[in-house]
């Protein structure tokens, strides 16, 4: 695959240890809070589909739903391949169009002019990864399901994702995996080349690829973010290891602005034991 050759060595994976470690992660996660099935928003795009690949394995097929939930201007293809992941794993598939509930919202918005495109664009796609991730949540109360999510380490790290839309789940497989650490482990699980070939899109608006969006590559992405995150090295040494000035500052830039993304809420500190500051249990604390 011509995704995986152009994988530098310091982003390789074990992917049969990193597969048997999230299998039990969300197999544990999942049981050991009173679920037995997971729900997620099946998109026809490689993260939705690995994530989809290991909650099978985890509960198996019969306990695993993917929603595709397609807006007017979304990609047919993206349609075409949520159904082609959904066979290949044996699991349960429902379509939700959100095109009525999203145009509603915006019906009484004026079309903006060129210079505010972007912002509409933005605009849009927040209120339909919000919009989707609502569906699931309603979804999973008739399932008696956990939220599955979908959102790998690079695009976490970015920000780049929806606050309360794609960003939520109450078990997230992929949040320490990188983009082209997801592309190994998928290669690995033998999903649909197809789906890992194709450029990574949020298929928000017609010709939307996550790349372009962004600026960068995602090999040069994870590469900056491995040594800045993994490693703890300072901007200065990687531009002395020969990263451009510009790619390591944008990105270290991105990294610090989307902090509050990765964390809840502020809680202002009134009382003896504030949550989030000294009232830190894990959910499985226990009484």
């Amino acid at each position: 695959m011509t995704r995986l050759a152009a994988i530098p060595s310091e982003l390789m994976i074990d992917a049969g240890l990193a597969k048997a470690m999230l299998v039990t992660m969300i197999r544990e996660e999942v049981h050991k809070v009173g679920f037995k099935r997971v729900i997620f928003g099946l998109s026809g795009g490689i993260d939705s589909a690995l994530a989809a690949a290991l909650a099978a394995e985890a509960l198996g097929p019969e306990n695993v739903k993917g929603i595709v939930m397609p807006y007017k201007s979304s990609s047919p293809e993206s349609l075409a391949d949520a159904g082609l992941v959904a066979e290949k794993l044996g699991i349960e598939s429902v379509v939700v169009d959100i095109t009525q509930q999203v145009d509603a919202y915006f019906e009484n918005s004026t079309t903006p002019g060129s210079g505010d495109q972007k912002i509409w664009n933005l605009r849009r796609g927040n209120k339909m990864a919000r919009e989707r991730m609502t569906i699931l949540y309603d979804r999973s109360m008739v399932d008696n399901s956990l939220v599955l999510g979908t959102s790998n380490k690079t695009e976490l790290l970015l920000g780049y994702g929806t606050l309360y839309g794609d960003m939520a789940s109450a078990v997230n497989p992929l949040g320490d995996l990188y983009k082209t650490q997801v592309w190994q482990l998928a290669a690995a699980l033998d999903l649909p080349e197809k789906v890992i070939e194709k450029p990574p899109t949020a298929d928000l608006w017609s010709g939307q690829s996550d790349e372009a969006e962004i600026g960068y590559s995602y090999v040069e992405i994870d590469r900056i973010f491995y040594y800045l995150v993994d490693h703890r090295m300072t901007q200065a040494r990687l531009v002395r290891m020969g990263f451009n000035t510009d790619l390591v500052e944008a990105l270290s830039k991105l990294l610090r602005r989307s902090q509050y993304k990765r964390c809840l809420p502020v809680v202002a500190k009134l009382g003896r034991r504030t949550i989030d500051r000294d009232f830190r249990y894990p959910r499985d604390w226990g009484y």
